[in-house]
């Protein structure tokens, strides 16, 4: 019997707030003031990769430095996928990624293509 007495008095009270809510003159909206535009980051222009272009017969090559030192060359064969040379060390030897188990001196970031466009 106890529980029917606190169900009614939710009733109650619901159906009491959902007619004061009614009952009341309809509230004055306002438009909300523009939203100030992101604050612009300032990009270090000697942390931006700079990115060459060239032609190699029919590969396409795209060599990426960082201060002027060549650290990654994507390759783009004609009709194949692209694959990317990394300089691992700073020592100007260019291999792949590997894709064995990390240890300290083999960390290799994964780097996937989601969408291109």
């Amino acid at each position: 019997m106890n529980a029917k007495l606190v169900a009614a008095a939710a009733v109650l009270l619901v159906t009491h707030l959902v007619h004061a809510q009614q009952g009341g003159a309809p509230a004055r909206l306002e438009p909300l003031p523009e939203a100030p535009p992101p604050p612009r980051m300032a990009i270090d222009p000697a942390l931006e990769p700079q990115i060459t272009i060239r032609q190699r017969g029919n590969d396409k090559i795209e060599e990426f430095r960082v201060n002027g030192r060549l650290y990654m060359v994507r390759v783009t064969p004609p009709g194949g996928t692209p694959y990317v040379l990394i300089d691992h060390k700073g020592d100007g030897q260019f291999s792949q990624p590997s894709h064995g188990p990390a240890d300290a001196h083999n960390l290799s970031v994964p780097m996937w293509v989601i969408r291109s466009f």
